[in-house]
């Protein structure tokens, strides 16, 4: 993990909704557990999205109902340390400061009561939280977060989820942090619990537009938790036959089996049967030479994305060099970054797969 970025726009962190429980934090509703359907105006959501359930380390706003949720068992999350903003294009540039998590990540978006305010909900989360020792890392407000009121903030952290109803465009769940909102507030934190760290990620801003008229002037939350967890090991096995077979065919192979801390280069116990691997194919082939090559997806830094597959193929140079007697001058690192996708950028799925080692024949 990256070091803590310790950073604050909007206020004290003074109201959450966690209470420790045997080393967890379990969110319990406020002034009491609350009912899972709530009475609310015509027209507007009453009840859960079916199969919807709150976080079991954290739970909702006391009458917040459930438009989307969304477990994802292993996947990276983008925390924004700094305002978001656009190119000239339009487009959503990374913040200068942010802290990319791995984990499984849980999204969960609410509809909160009427007659709160956004304040309301994160002082909420923020009271609670605290006092079961989490620690800020950013807090936003409005403009703070970014132009026209953090618009490309919700622009970074919208996407695509499970819907509520049917309503085209205009689904609550799917859009619910498209577009514009009124007071919009955000909030990063981390807590260390037995089982390890976990980062949330909490929106909260009034709805202005691109809703059905009902859910107009309502908040809308999206929280994001983060438990960081290894990738199940073993999944995929290499075998240096087969890399030989594709560097002869292809001239380049990429190695699966290969792990490295979120945003750092030393490798993973769980990488040895892949190094070992390579370590067999050069064996098997004395006269073989490789360029190992360290790719990255399009998330933060052009320069920082292209210096830390850099260091990535280093530390796998260095593992076959000292761990297995491979000579130095047979091997060479070379750090592409986000130069070469074999994926779009524009999902998760895709960008794990950019993120690679590659060998290349020299």
């Amino acid at each position: 993990m990256t070091s803590d970025v310790m950073e604050s726009s909007g206020g004290s962190m003074q109201q959450w909704l966690v209470v420790a429980r045997a080393g967890f934090g379990h969110l319990m509703r406020a002034g009491g557990v609350g009912a899972l359907v709530v009475s609310t105006a015509a027209g507007q959501p009453t009840q859960d999205v079916e199969g919807g359930k709150d976080h079991p380390l954290i739970s909702r706003y006391a009458g917040s109902v459930i438009l989307s949720d969304d477990v994802r068992t292993f996947d990276e999350f983008l925390i924004p340390l700094s305002p978001v903003t656009a190119d000239a294009m339009g487009e959503v540039v990374a913040p200068a400061k942010s802290q990319r998590v791995e984990g499984k990540v849980t999204r969960i978006v609410y509809v909160a009561p009427e007659g709160r305010t956004p304040l309301e909900v994160i002082r909420s989360y923020e009271q609670e939280l605290t006092k079961a020792g989490f620690k800020p890392l950013y807090t936003c407000v409005a403009d703070t977060c970014g132009p026209k009121g953090g618009y490309n903030l919700t622009r970074m952290l919208n996407r695509p989820m499970k819907k509520y109803g049917n309503k085209g465009m205009f689904d609550f769940a799917e859009y619910a942090l498209h577009g514009f909102f009124d007071d919009a507030r955000y909030l990063a934190a981390k807590g260390t619990l037995p089982q390890g760290d976990v980062y949330v990620s909490l929106f909260a801003g009034r709805r202005t537009h691109a809703v059905p008229s009902e859910m107009l002037g309502r908040i809308h939350v999206a929280l994001d938790v983060i438990e960081t967890t290894s990738m199940d090991a073993g999944m995929v096995t290499v075998d240096a036959a087969a890399m030989a077979k594709e560097i002869t065919q292809n001239g380049r192979v990429a190695l699966d089996g290969i792990y490295f801390d979120t945003n750092g280069a030393d490798l993973k116990a769980e990488s040895s049967a892949a190094i070992q691997e390579v370590a067999k194919l050069l064996e098997q082939d004395r006269g073989l030479g490789l360029l190992v090559v360290g790719h990255t997806d399009n998330v933060g830094d052009y320069a920082a994305n292209v210096a830390l597959s850099d260091r990535r193929a280093a530390s796998v140079i260095r593992e076959l060099t000292t761990k297995h007697g491979v000579a130095a001058p047979r091997l060479r690192a070379a750090g592409a970054g986000m130069m070469a996708p074999v994926a779009t950028n524009e999902t998760e799925n895709g960008r794990a797969k950019n993120r690679r080692v590659e060998l290349v024949k020299q």
